[in-house]
């Protein structure tokens, strides 16, 4: 009874736990409710079609913005019963897929016939898949693809119909032409705010209280939290750096063990006499060897000069080279040409590395006709370019079928070995992943001196005694704030305590630590209270000491927060009201006289440029100018960088037109620009949109 009027409590108190639509609904726009099923469903789809190179929270991201452009557009589409019906869909789909060889006839022209044939055949293959352009395609996707040309369809329609209303009418063509080519010439006195110290204002928290809540949009701001944080990183320690430069050391030498088997001491072969490198290294190195040689300017920069300068056998290190020590051993050296210059025809067979599915002819196939290729070639070499049609390289095509590349480039290495290990003018077949090459060498470059290099290499990483001691120090510590201060805790032990603030409730960075969406959803959730302390263990190892310090309501942000960009707006406010009480005088120059200003000029302003020359951008005080009089010296104005005051000396009314047309037109074509992006942005501002993301997420 009591474990039940506990539930029952926290039902009561959880009213949506009575709910079943709060656990299955991930968000409702517009009245439509989103399901949690099939929203994570697609966050999936999405993490699988970046092959992971989303976060989860990335996709979760994606996936939202996609949900919510749909459900806001597709409110619209259905008011103005805006569909795609079956000829603009076949249309679409022609303009999408008109380019693919699989729906061409034999004159290249797109056939509707070849379309139908091929979704009636993924249909009924279901849930296997067909090729398209390469790429694998079942039906359910297919639909997929139809449904989202469809909706780019629809809100092309629905953008085009809105841009047909959005014009530029002749009033607003005048009104332009005004605004750009109306000029005045003006005197001002400008008396800047920093001719008044700082200190000589005092601004209190109720003085910034009133500006926030005189200027509540800037300073709206969603739920969040504020942490502080210590971090204890798992790195590794100058005794661990000093033993993993002794291990490397020690694998240089021979030494004598006692071999079980054979019940006898034998001596095993250090990296420094090993004949067999290629096996040491995989044996006993992070890094396995790279079978090829490379020049100078391929080797680290800071040991350069140190290794490549080695002859044959010769060691170099240990040194470090970013999170490894390594021990760089010269295997062998050669002369090599940095460069070569090639001409190739590529004949691919079925299932070759980059073969159109167009491509039916098999290995033995393709090996006939590149061998009868190299026969015309050898015979008359001026043939080459003419059978270049042969050829499936399209890019090397367009320039006589010729490639030039330097020796450390990322060719297939079989084409890259006769390359360079021939002479100029060789020419034979040469067999790659990508099918069969006729290669002719054009040309090579200087040859030079080249190293193959072998690195005995060990990964710097903690030592088991170091991440002992990093979960010993994080666990005292953890314990030592449960019932102190956990700033003067840390200062104590001389940990660096780091704030974190106006985390929200999405968010899944924390600067300093990283991708922490586990620290961003304990933040938030409703039991944390401030004050509470967790500790996290961090993806890349170590772990973080986290306390809660603030929980920011949706609202107006507090004083104390807002002050960073409201304390200088006050003070600019106070600054102009002590200049104002101190202006005297009636002309320009008197007033200048009084603030030991000097007085200005500008001619030719014009009301689309707010740059005051001399003061910088001052729209108020450019607006004020353009309604004053000749001769008229102005009231007092508060502007953006001082206090101004402005006398028109020169007005210069811009000659009217005949027609104003042409920039009605230039203003309508500009509000259209607008409507791609403003349109949906003001849609969904006006949309009523529930969102429970953090709840799953």
């Amino acid at each position: 009874m009591a474990l039940f009027s506990f539930v029952l409590a926290d039902l009561f108190k959880n009213s949506d736990g009575f709910s079943s639509k709060s656990q299955n609904v991930i968000a409702t726009i517009n009245g439509e409710d989103i399901e949690r099923d099939d929203f994570m469903n697609k966050v999936e789809a999405a993490q699988r079609q970046f092959g992971g190179s989303l976060t989860n929270t990335q996709a979760m991201n994606r996936v939202w913005e996609q949900e919510v452009n749909k459900a806001v557009m597709s409110s619209q589409y259905d008011a103005l019963g805006i569909s795609v019906e079956r000829e603009q869909m076949r249309d679409l789909l022609k303009s999408n897929l008109g380019t693919f060889e699989e729906f061409k006839n034999e004159i290249g022209i797109f056939d509707e016939d070849k379309l139908n044939e091929f979704i009636i055949n993924l249909k009924a293959i279901s849930p296997q898949t067909a090729l398209l352009g390469g790429s694998p395609i079942n039906y359910q996707a297919w639909t997929t693809y139809e449904n989202n040309i469809a909706i780019t369809g629809s809100q092309n329609t629905y953008i085009n119909m809105v841009k047909a209303g959005v014009i530029g009418t002749l009033a607003e063509g005048e009104l332009d032409y005004r605004l750009e080519n109306d000029k005045v010439d003006v005197k001002f006195v400008q008396v800047p705010f920093n001719a008044i110290a700082d200190s000589l204002v005092t601004v209190s928290k109720s003085d910034i209280a009133n500006y926030v809540n005189r200027n509540q949009s800037k300073y709206e701001v969603e739920a969040s939290r504020d942490i502080y944080f210590v971090q204890f990183k798992e790195e590794a320690s100058l005794e661990d750096e000093t033993n993993i430069q002794n291990n490397l050391k020690a694998l240089l030498e021979d030494k004598v063990e006692y071999n079980d088997i054979s019940k006898a001491n034998e001596t095993v072969i250090g990296f420094r006499n090993t004949t067999d490198d290629e096996g040491f290294l995989s044996a006993n190195s992070a890094l396995k060897l790279y079978d090829d040689y490379v020049f100078k300017n391929i080797l680290p920069i800071a040991v350069a000069d140190s290794i490549f300068n080695l002859e044959k056998g010769g060691l170099y290190g240990p040194y470090k080279d970013g999170n490894m020590f390594k021990i760089s051993k010269v295997i062998d050296v050669k002369q090599i040409a940095d460069s070569v210059k090639v001409r190739h025809i590529l004949i691919p067979f079925a299932g070759a590395v980059s073969a159109a599915p167009s491509i039916t002819q098999t290995e033995a196939q393709a090996k006939i006709t590149a061998d009868s290729i190299l026969s015309v070639v050898k015979r008359n070499r001026s043939k080459f370019t003419s059978l270049l049609d042969m050829s499936s390289d399209t890019v090397s095509n367009e320039n006589d079928g010729e490639i030039e590349f330097a020796y450390n480039a990322g060719m297939a290495p079989e084409f890259k070995t006769f390359s360079f290990e021939n002479r100029k003018g060789t020419i034979d077949v040469v067999k790659t992943d990508f099918g069969f090459h006729i290669v002719e060498i054009l040309s090579q470059g200087e040859k030079q001196r080249a190293v193959k290099v072998g690195n005995l290499a060990q990964v710097i990483e903690a030592s088991d005694k170091t991440i002992d001691n990093a979960f010993n120090l994080t666990s005292k510590f953890e314990i030592a704030v449960a019932n102190k201060d956990f700033s003067e805790v840390a200062n104590e032990n001389n940990y660096s305590v780091k704030p974190v603030s106006s985390m929200r409730a999405l968010d899944e960075s924390i600067p300093g630590l990283g991708y922490q969406r586990a620290i961003v959803r304990w933040a938030f959730e409703e039991d944390s209270k401030v004050g509470d302390v967790k500790r996290f263990n961090m993806q890349e190892g170590g772990y973080a000491v986290v306390m809660l310090t603030a929980k920011n309501k949706k609202g107006l942000m507090s004083s104390e927060k807002a002050s960073v960009t409201a304390l200088p707006e006050v003070r600019k406010e106070k600054k102009a009201e002590l200049i104002r009480a101190s202006i005297s005088g009636t002309t320009l120059e008197e007033i200048a006289a009084s603030q030991n200003q000097a007085v200005k000029t500008a001619s030719g302003i014009n009301m689309k440029n707010v740059t005051l020359p001399g003061a910088g951008r001052e729209p108020k005080v450019i607006g004020t100018a353009f309604g004053l009089k000749e001769g008229v010296v102005s009231q007092v104005i508060d502007g953006v960088n001082g206090v101004y005051i402005v006398q028109v000396t020169k007005i210069s009314p811009a000659a009217g037109l005949d027609n104003y047309q042409a920039i009605a037109n230039r203003v309508g074509n500009t509000k259209a620009a607008a409507v791609n992006t403003a349109l949906y942005e003001a849609l969904k501002n006006a949309s009523a949109i529930e969102d429970n993301r953090a709840t799953f997420y």
